[in-house]
Protein backbone atom coordinates (compact mmCIF):
# COMPACT_ATOMS: atom_id res chain seq x y z
CA UNK A 1 0.00 0.00 0.00
CA UNK A 2 3.03 2.42 0.77
CA UNK A 3 4.41 1.63 -2.58
CA UNK A 4 0.99 2.57 -4.15
CA UNK A 5 0.86 5.76 -2.62
CA UNK A 6 4.44 6.42 -3.12
CA UNK A 7 3.46 6.10 -7.11
CA UNK A 8 0.42 7.71 -7.09
CA UNK A 9 1.61 10.98 -5.51
CA UNK A 10 2.74 13.62 -8.06
CA UNK A 11 6.81 13.69 -8.28
CA UNK A 12 8.51 17.68 -8.15
CA UNK A 13 8.92 17.85 -11.18
CA UNK A 14 5.01 17.59 -12.23
CA UNK A 15 4.01 19.57 -9.36
CA UNK A 16 5.89 22.26 -11.21
CA UNK A 17 5.13 21.79 -14.78
CA UNK A 18 1.03 21.73 -14.00
CA UNK A 19 2.11 25.28 -12.07
CA UNK A 20 3.97 26.19 -14.37
CA UNK A 21 1.82 25.63 -16.61
CA UNK A 22 -0.94 27.20 -14.85
CA UNK A 23 0.84 30.00 -14.46
CA UNK A 24 1.53 30.10 -18.11
CA UNK A 25 -1.82 30.58 -19.22
CA UNK A 26 -3.64 32.40 -16.33
CA UNK A 27 -0.49 35.46 -17.10
CA UNK A 28 -0.99 34.77 -20.36
CA UNK A 29 -4.35 35.79 -20.19
CA UNK A 30 -4.19 38.70 -18.07
CA UNK A 31 -1.67 40.01 -20.40
CA UNK A 32 -3.80 39.57 -23.43
CA UNK A 33 -6.85 40.79 -21.30
CA UNK A 34 -5.29 44.31 -21.39
CA UNK A 35 -2.89 44.22 -24.35
CA UNK A 36 -5.93 42.74 -26.47
CA UNK A 37 -8.81 44.52 -24.55
CA UNK A 38 -6.78 47.74 -25.97
CA UNK A 39 -7.02 46.08 -29.61
CA UNK A 40 -10.41 45.74 -29.47
CA UNK A 41 -11.36 49.45 -27.60
CA UNK A 42 -9.15 50.98 -30.74
CA UNK A 43 -11.25 49.55 -33.23
CA UNK A 44 -14.95 50.86 -31.81
CA UNK A 45 -14.20 52.96 -29.13
CA UNK A 46 -11.13 54.93 -29.17
CA UNK A 47 -11.65 56.94 -32.92
CA UNK A 48 -14.60 58.27 -31.14
CA UNK A 49 -13.00 59.33 -28.08
CA UNK A 50 -9.55 60.36 -28.12
CA UNK A 51 -9.56 61.58 -32.09
CA UNK A 52 -13.22 63.18 -32.39
CA UNK A 53 -12.04 66.06 -34.83
CA UNK A 54 -11.17 63.43 -37.46
CA UNK A 55 -13.74 61.86 -40.18
CA UNK A 56 -14.63 58.54 -39.44
CA UNK A 57 -11.67 56.68 -41.26
CA UNK A 58 -9.26 59.15 -40.45
CA UNK A 59 -9.75 58.36 -37.07
CA UNK A 60 -10.03 54.60 -37.67
CA UNK A 61 -6.41 55.00 -38.98
CA UNK A 62 -5.49 57.29 -36.48
CA UNK A 63 -6.77 54.77 -34.15
CA UNK A 64 -5.16 51.27 -35.12
CA UNK A 65 -1.90 53.92 -35.31
CA UNK A 66 -1.67 53.88 -31.52
CA UNK A 67 -2.62 50.49 -31.58
CA UNK A 68 0.06 49.67 -33.74
CA UNK A 69 2.26 51.05 -31.42
CA UNK A 70 2.38 48.99 -29.08
CA UNK A 71 3.35 45.96 -31.29
CA UNK A 72 6.42 48.19 -32.52
CA UNK A 73 7.18 48.09 -29.13
CA UNK A 74 7.24 44.23 -28.40
CA UNK A 75 10.63 43.63 -29.73
CA UNK A 76 12.11 45.78 -27.37
CA UNK A 77 10.57 44.53 -24.35
CA UNK A 78 11.43 41.18 -25.76
CA UNK A 79 15.31 42.23 -25.94
CA UNK A 80 15.23 44.07 -22.76
CA UNK A 81 13.39 41.30 -20.17
CA UNK A 82 14.67 38.32 -22.48
CA UNK A 83 18.49 39.78 -21.67
CA UNK A 84 17.49 39.58 -17.77
CA UNK A 85 16.04 36.27 -18.28
CA UNK A 86 18.87 35.04 -19.84
CA UNK A 87 20.57 36.30 -17.17
CA UNK A 88 19.17 36.12 -13.83
CA UNK A 89 16.04 33.60 -14.39
CA UNK A 90 12.77 33.14 -16.32
CA UNK A 91 10.40 34.07 -12.95
CA UNK A 92 11.71 37.34 -11.87
CA UNK A 93 11.09 38.92 -15.19
CA UNK A 94 7.28 37.24 -15.44
CA UNK A 95 6.43 39.15 -12.02
CA UNK A 96 7.68 42.31 -13.58
CA UNK A 97 6.45 41.92 -16.99
CA UNK A 98 3.05 41.10 -15.56
CA UNK A 99 3.44 44.17 -12.82
CA UNK A 100 4.05 46.88 -15.50
CA UNK A 101 1.17 45.72 -18.03
CA UNK A 102 -1.47 46.04 -14.87
CA UNK A 103 -0.27 48.87 -13.42
CA UNK A 104 0.00 50.54 -17.51
CA UNK A 105 -3.44 49.31 -18.47
CA UNK A 106 -5.34 50.90 -14.99
CA UNK A 107 -3.59 54.23 -16.14
CA UNK A 108 -5.33 54.11 -19.70
CA UNK A 109 -8.82 53.38 -17.80
CA UNK A 110 -8.52 56.73 -16.22
CA UNK A 111 -6.76 58.79 -19.24
CA UNK A 112 -8.52 61.81 -19.70
CA UNK A 113 -10.05 62.14 -23.38
CA UNK A 114 -9.58 64.69 -26.34
CA UNK A 115 -12.24 67.09 -25.21
CA UNK A 116 -10.77 67.11 -21.69
CA UNK A 117 -6.99 68.04 -22.46
CA UNK A 118 -6.85 67.73 -26.33
CA UNK A 119 -3.90 66.46 -28.25
CA UNK A 120 -2.10 65.51 -24.80
CA UNK A 121 -4.57 62.69 -24.72
CA UNK A 122 -3.52 61.08 -28.03
CA UNK A 123 0.31 61.34 -27.03
CA UNK A 124 -0.62 59.78 -23.32
CA UNK A 125 -2.40 57.11 -25.13
CA UNK A 126 0.44 56.13 -27.30
CA UNK A 127 2.85 56.32 -24.47
CA UNK A 128 0.51 54.32 -22.79
CA UNK A 129 0.39 51.84 -25.70
CA UNK A 130 4.36 51.65 -26.07
CA UNK A 131 4.87 50.30 -22.28
CA UNK A 132 2.15 47.99 -23.26
CA UNK A 133 3.98 46.90 -25.71
CA UNK A 134 7.45 45.92 -23.98
CA UNK A 135 5.36 44.57 -21.42
CA UNK A 136 3.88 41.78 -23.28
CA UNK A 137 7.00 41.73 -24.96
CA UNK A 138 8.68 40.38 -22.12
CA UNK A 139 6.12 38.19 -21.21
CA UNK A 140 6.02 35.89 -23.90
CA UNK A 141 9.33 34.51 -23.78
CA UNK A 142 9.58 34.02 -20.47
CA UNK A 143 5.72 32.08 -19.92
CA UNK A 144 6.93 30.23 -23.08
CA UNK A 145 10.02 28.81 -21.52
CA UNK A 146 8.62 28.35 -18.21
CA UNK A 147 6.35 25.77 -19.38
CA UNK A 148 8.65 24.49 -22.39
CA UNK A 149 11.92 23.79 -19.82
CA UNK A 150 9.64 22.40 -17.20
CA UNK A 151 7.76 19.81 -20.19
CA UNK A 152 10.12 15.89 -20.26
CA UNK A 153 7.59 15.66 -23.09
CA UNK A 154 4.44 17.22 -25.00
CA UNK A 155 6.64 19.83 -25.33
CA UNK A 156 4.27 21.62 -27.80
CA UNK A 157 1.10 20.93 -26.14
CA UNK A 158 2.09 22.59 -23.07
CA UNK A 159 3.93 25.46 -24.50
CA UNK A 160 0.88 25.86 -26.64
CA UNK A 161 -1.30 27.05 -22.72
CA UNK A 162 0.89 30.13 -23.37
CA UNK A 163 -0.41 31.04 -26.83
CA UNK A 164 -4.08 29.88 -25.78
CA UNK A 165 -4.15 32.49 -22.87
CA UNK A 166 -4.21 35.02 -26.02
CA UNK A 167 -7.84 34.49 -27.38
CA UNK A 168 -8.85 33.63 -23.66
CA UNK A 169 -7.66 37.16 -22.94
CA UNK A 170 -9.28 38.41 -25.91
CA UNK A 171 -12.67 36.67 -24.84
CA UNK A 172 -12.53 38.36 -21.28
CA UNK A 173 -11.30 41.98 -22.94
CA UNK A 174 -14.91 41.77 -25.26
CA UNK A 175 -17.14 40.28 -23.05
CA UNK A 176 -15.75 42.98 -20.29
CA UNK A 177 -16.69 45.62 -23.04
CA UNK A 178 -20.04 43.92 -24.35
CA UNK A 179 -21.12 43.37 -20.92
CA UNK A 180 -20.03 47.16 -20.13
CA UNK A 181 -22.10 48.65 -23.06
CA UNK A 182 -24.93 46.30 -22.12
CA UNK A 183 -25.64 47.57 -19.24
CA UNK A 184 -24.55 51.06 -19.10
CA UNK A 185 -25.73 52.18 -22.63
CA UNK A 186 -24.13 53.87 -25.92
CA UNK A 187 -23.98 57.09 -25.12
CA UNK A 188 -22.68 56.40 -21.42
CA UNK A 189 -20.39 53.56 -22.81
CA UNK A 190 -18.42 56.44 -24.73
CA UNK A 191 -18.44 58.52 -22.06
CA UNK A 192 -17.01 56.54 -19.48
CA UNK A 193 -18.23 52.50 -19.44
CA UNK A 194 -15.17 51.80 -21.54
CA UNK A 195 -12.60 52.39 -18.84
CA UNK A 196 -14.23 49.97 -16.43
CA UNK A 197 -12.21 46.88 -18.42
CA UNK A 198 -9.29 48.53 -18.47
CA UNK A 199 -9.75 49.33 -14.35
CA UNK A 200 -10.39 45.40 -13.95
CA UNK A 201 -6.93 45.10 -14.57
CA UNK A 202 -6.01 45.67 -10.69
CA UNK A 203 -8.03 42.64 -9.88
CA UNK A 204 -6.45 40.41 -12.26
CA UNK A 205 -2.99 41.41 -11.46
CA UNK A 206 -3.45 40.16 -7.95
CA UNK A 207 -4.64 36.83 -8.82
CA UNK A 208 -2.02 36.79 -11.31
CA UNK A 209 0.90 37.28 -9.24
CA UNK A 210 -0.68 35.25 -6.62
CA UNK A 211 -0.36 32.18 -9.25
CA UNK A 212 2.81 33.23 -10.64
CA UNK A 213 4.88 33.56 -7.27
CA UNK A 214 4.37 29.78 -6.68
CA UNK A 215 6.49 28.21 -9.55
CA UNK A 216 10.18 27.67 -9.15
CA UNK A 217 12.69 28.65 -11.33
CA UNK A 218 13.16 25.98 -14.89
CA UNK A 219 15.63 23.39 -13.73
CA UNK A 220 17.03 24.01 -17.57
CA UNK A 221 17.70 27.46 -16.59
CA UNK A 222 19.09 26.58 -13.52
CA UNK A 223 21.35 23.95 -15.43
CA UNK A 224 22.74 25.89 -17.72
CA UNK A 225 23.45 28.97 -14.94
CA UNK A 226 26.11 26.71 -13.61
CA UNK A 227 29.16 27.98 -15.09
CA UNK A 228 27.68 30.51 -17.43
CA UNK A 229 29.74 32.83 -19.22
CA UNK A 230 29.53 36.47 -20.27
CA UNK A 231 28.22 36.66 -23.35
CA UNK A 232 25.33 39.10 -24.22
CA UNK A 233 22.42 37.23 -25.05
CA UNK A 234 21.55 39.19 -27.95
CA UNK A 235 25.05 38.82 -29.64
CA UNK A 236 24.97 35.15 -29.03
CA UNK A 237 21.70 35.02 -30.64
CA UNK A 238 22.95 37.24 -33.95
CA UNK A 239 26.01 35.94 -34.10
CA UNK A 240 25.27 32.35 -33.64
CA UNK A 241 21.26 31.96 -34.70
CA UNK A 242 20.92 34.54 -37.22
CA UNK A 243 19.66 32.12 -39.74
CA UNK A 244 16.81 30.08 -36.68
CA UNK A 245 15.78 34.08 -36.41
CA UNK A 246 15.23 35.20 -39.60
CA UNK A 247 13.12 31.67 -39.99
CA UNK A 248 11.24 31.96 -36.46
CA UNK A 249 10.37 35.67 -37.95
CA UNK A 250 9.51 34.47 -41.60
CA UNK A 251 7.32 31.39 -40.40
CA UNK A 252 5.38 33.93 -37.87
CA UNK A 253 4.43 36.79 -40.36
CA UNK A 254 1.69 35.30 -41.66
CA UNK A 255 -0.04 34.16 -38.54
CA UNK A 256 0.12 37.53 -37.20
CA UNK A 257 -0.80 39.15 -40.09
CA UNK A 258 -4.04 36.98 -40.12
CA UNK A 259 -4.83 37.64 -36.32
CA UNK A 260 -4.35 41.15 -36.83
CA UNK A 261 -7.15 40.82 -39.37
CA UNK A 262 -9.45 38.93 -38.09
CA UNK A 263 -9.24 40.58 -34.61
CA UNK A 264 -8.96 44.22 -35.06
CA UNK A 265 -8.82 44.88 -38.65
CA UNK A 266 -12.45 43.16 -39.59
CA UNK A 267 -13.54 44.16 -36.45
CA UNK A 268 -13.80 48.02 -37.29
CA UNK A 269 -14.60 46.72 -41.09
CA UNK A 270 -17.61 44.98 -39.87
CA UNK A 271 -18.71 47.66 -38.13
CA UNK A 272 -18.06 50.32 -40.97
CA UNK A 273 -19.90 48.02 -43.29
CA UNK A 274 -23.15 48.32 -41.67
CA UNK A 275 -23.02 45.46 -39.19
CA UNK A 276 -23.90 46.23 -35.41
CA UNK A 277 -20.96 46.83 -32.97
CA UNK A 278 -22.37 44.70 -30.41
CA UNK A 279 -23.27 41.15 -33.30
CA UNK A 280 -19.21 42.22 -33.99
CA UNK A 281 -18.05 41.68 -30.99
CA UNK A 282 -20.87 38.66 -30.00
CA UNK A 283 -18.84 37.43 -33.20
CA UNK A 284 -15.38 37.85 -32.58
CA UNK A 285 -16.16 36.36 -28.43
CA UNK A 286 -17.37 33.25 -30.02
CA UNK A 287 -14.06 32.75 -32.87
CA UNK A 288 -11.84 33.32 -29.78
CA UNK A 289 -13.33 30.96 -27.23
CA UNK A 290 -13.54 28.43 -29.77
CA UNK A 291 -9.68 28.91 -30.70
CA UNK A 292 -8.75 27.97 -27.46
CA UNK A 293 -8.83 24.11 -27.75
CA UNK A 294 -8.17 24.61 -31.23
CA UNK A 295 -4.97 26.12 -30.46
CA UNK A 296 -3.80 23.16 -28.09
CA UNK A 297 -4.92 20.61 -30.33
CA UNK A 298 -3.42 21.68 -32.96
CA UNK A 299 0.20 22.11 -30.86
CA UNK A 300 -1.01 18.42 -29.44
CA UNK A 301 -0.90 17.35 -33.07
CA UNK A 302 2.16 18.91 -33.58
CA UNK A 303 3.71 16.69 -30.82
CA UNK A 304 2.84 13.36 -32.91
CA UNK A 305 3.62 14.49 -36.68
CA UNK A 306 6.13 17.95 -36.11
CA UNK A 307 5.58 20.98 -36.23
CA UNK A 308 5.91 21.79 -39.83
CA UNK A 309 2.83 19.57 -41.38
CA UNK A 310 0.52 21.61 -39.35
CA UNK A 311 2.22 24.84 -39.61
CA UNK A 312 2.03 24.34 -43.20
CA UNK A 313 -1.91 22.96 -43.59
CA UNK A 314 -2.73 26.26 -41.58
CA UNK A 315 -0.59 28.79 -44.17
CA UNK A 316 -1.92 27.15 -47.07
CA UNK A 317 -5.19 27.19 -46.00
CA UNK A 318 -5.29 30.75 -44.54
CA UNK A 319 -3.96 31.95 -48.58
CA UNK A 320 -7.00 30.52 -49.78
CA UNK A 321 -9.50 31.89 -47.23
CA UNK A 322 -8.19 35.51 -47.52
CA UNK A 323 -10.31 35.48 -50.72
CA UNK A 324 -13.56 34.79 -49.17
CA UNK A 325 -13.34 36.40 -46.23
CA UNK A 326 -14.65 40.00 -46.75
CA UNK A 327 -17.05 38.58 -49.03
CA UNK A 328 -18.50 36.78 -46.53
CA UNK A 329 -18.37 39.74 -44.00
CA UNK A 330 -19.80 41.93 -46.43
CA UNK A 331 -22.89 40.26 -47.37
CA UNK A 332 -24.84 41.64 -44.81
CA UNK A 333 -25.32 38.42 -43.03
CA UNK A 334 -24.60 38.29 -38.90
CA UNK A 335 -24.43 34.46 -39.38
CA UNK A 336 -22.04 34.62 -42.17
CA UNK A 337 -19.42 37.25 -40.45
CA UNK A 338 -19.90 34.90 -37.45
CA UNK A 339 -19.06 31.82 -39.63
CA UNK A 340 -16.25 33.81 -41.59
CA UNK A 341 -14.50 34.72 -37.53
CA UNK A 342 -14.78 31.33 -36.36
CA UNK A 343 -13.27 29.15 -39.71
CA UNK A 344 -10.41 32.05 -39.49
CA UNK A 345 -9.99 32.31 -35.94
CA UNK A 346 -10.77 29.47 -34.64
CA UNK A 347 -9.87 26.51 -37.20
CA UNK A 348 -7.81 27.91 -39.44
CA UNK A 349 -5.44 30.21 -37.37
CA UNK A 350 -4.69 28.31 -34.63
CA UNK A 351 -2.79 25.79 -37.05
CA UNK A 352 -0.05 28.54 -38.00
CA UNK A 353 -0.05 29.90 -34.76
CA UNK A 354 -0.44 26.97 -31.76
CA UNK A 355 2.57 25.64 -32.53
CA UNK A 356 4.95 28.85 -32.64
CA UNK A 357 5.78 28.79 -28.72
CA UNK A 358 7.40 25.12 -28.72
CA UNK A 359 8.80 25.80 -32.07
CA UNK A 360 10.76 29.50 -31.44
CA UNK A 361 11.54 27.78 -28.00
CA UNK A 362 13.65 24.93 -29.80
CA UNK A 363 15.70 27.37 -32.31
CA UNK A 364 17.89 28.74 -29.57
CA UNK A 365 20.44 27.35 -26.78
CA UNK A 366 19.12 27.96 -23.09
CA UNK A 367 21.76 30.82 -22.29
CA UNK A 368 19.92 32.97 -25.05
CA UNK A 369 16.37 31.37 -25.50
CA UNK A 370 14.51 34.09 -23.97
CA UNK A 371 16.30 36.67 -25.99
CA UNK A 372 16.21 34.71 -29.17
CA UNK A 373 12.60 33.15 -28.99
CA UNK A 374 11.51 36.87 -27.95
CA UNK A 375 13.04 38.60 -30.63
CA UNK A 376 11.81 36.20 -33.44
CA UNK A 377 8.11 36.10 -32.12
CA UNK A 378 8.03 39.46 -31.48
CA UNK A 379 9.54 40.62 -34.83
CA UNK A 380 6.67 38.39 -36.76
CA UNK A 381 3.87 39.63 -34.40
CA UNK A 382 4.75 43.64 -35.70
CA UNK A 383 2.86 41.74 -38.71
CA UNK A 384 -0.56 42.09 -36.19
CA UNK A 385 0.27 45.71 -35.16
CA UNK A 386 0.82 47.03 -38.78
CA UNK A 387 -1.55 44.61 -40.58
CA UNK A 388 -4.35 46.31 -38.97
CA UNK A 389 -2.97 49.63 -39.66
CA UNK A 390 -1.83 49.10 -43.61
CA UNK A 391 -5.73 47.74 -44.01
CA UNK A 392 -7.45 51.00 -43.02
CA UNK A 393 -5.27 53.40 -45.00
CA UNK A 394 -6.15 51.20 -48.41
CA UNK A 395 -9.44 51.92 -47.63
CA UNK A 396 -9.08 55.11 -46.79
CA UNK A 397 -7.36 55.64 -50.20
CA UNK A 398 -9.78 53.59 -51.98
CA UNK A 399 -12.55 54.99 -50.72
CA UNK A 400 -13.59 52.05 -48.31
CA UNK A 401 -13.19 49.79 -51.14
CA UNK A 402 -9.71 47.58 -51.62
CA UNK A 403 -10.60 44.48 -49.85
CA UNK A 404 -9.42 42.23 -52.91
CA UNK A 405 -6.23 44.28 -52.49
CA UNK A 406 -5.75 43.19 -48.89
CA UNK A 407 -6.67 39.58 -49.34
CA UNK A 408 -3.86 39.39 -51.96
CA UNK A 409 -1.22 40.84 -49.08
CA UNK A 410 -2.46 38.29 -46.60
CA UNK A 411 -2.18 35.52 -49.17
CA UNK A 412 1.29 36.60 -49.74
CA UNK A 413 2.50 36.35 -46.56
CA UNK A 414 1.42 32.85 -45.77
CA UNK A 415 3.77 32.12 -49.43
CA UNK A 416 6.28 33.66 -47.16
CA UNK A 417 5.56 31.12 -44.42
CA UNK A 418 5.25 28.36 -46.85
CA UNK A 419 8.65 28.37 -47.79
CA UNK A 420 10.28 29.69 -44.47
CA UNK A 421 8.68 26.52 -42.82
CA UNK A 422 10.05 24.55 -46.03
CA UNK A 423 13.38 25.93 -45.31
CA UNK A 424 13.29 25.21 -41.36
CA UNK A 425 14.37 21.62 -40.44
CA UNK A 426 11.81 19.67 -37.95
CA UNK A 427 12.35 21.13 -34.19
CA UNK A 428 10.44 18.65 -32.27
CA UNK A 429 12.52 16.31 -31.03
CA UNK A 430 15.40 18.43 -29.95
CA UNK A 431 16.92 18.45 -26.39
CA UNK A 432 16.40 22.05 -24.46
CA UNK A 433 19.79 21.42 -22.80
CA UNK A 434 21.18 20.85 -25.66
CA UNK A 435 22.75 23.72 -28.30
CA UNK A 436 21.29 23.76 -32.04
CA UNK A 437 23.48 22.63 -34.60
CA UNK A 438 25.25 25.04 -36.79
CA UNK A 439 25.31 24.93 -40.59
CA UNK A 440 23.01 25.47 -43.60
CA UNK A 441 19.88 23.38 -42.07
CA UNK A 442 20.66 23.44 -37.90
CA UNK A 443 17.64 21.36 -37.31
CA UNK A 444 16.77 18.86 -39.59
CA UNK A 445 15.11 15.63 -37.36
CA UNK A 446 16.56 12.19 -37.33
Amino acid sequence: MAGTAASSTPSPRNVQLRRAVTSSFIGSVIEYYDFLLYATASAVVFSRVFFTDLDPLAGTVASLGTFAAGYLARPLGGVVFGHFGDRLGRKRMLVMTMTLMGTVSFLIGVLPTYEQIGSWAAVMLVLLRVLQGVAVGGEWGGAVLMSAEHATSRRGLWASFTNAGAPFGMVLSTAALTGTGAVVGEEAFLAWGWRVPFLLSVVLLAVGLFVRLRVEETPVFAAARTGSGGKLPLLDVLRRHPRNLLLAVAVGLAAFVAQGTLTTFLIAHGVQAGHERQTVLNALTLSSALAVPAIVGWSALSDRVGRRPVVLAGAVAMGGFAFVLFPMADAGSALLLTVALVLGQSVIHPMMYGPLAALCAELFSTRSRYTGASLGYQLAGLGAGLAPLLFAEIQRATGGSGTLTISVVVAGFCALTVVSILMLGETRDRDLTEKPEAGRRPLIRS
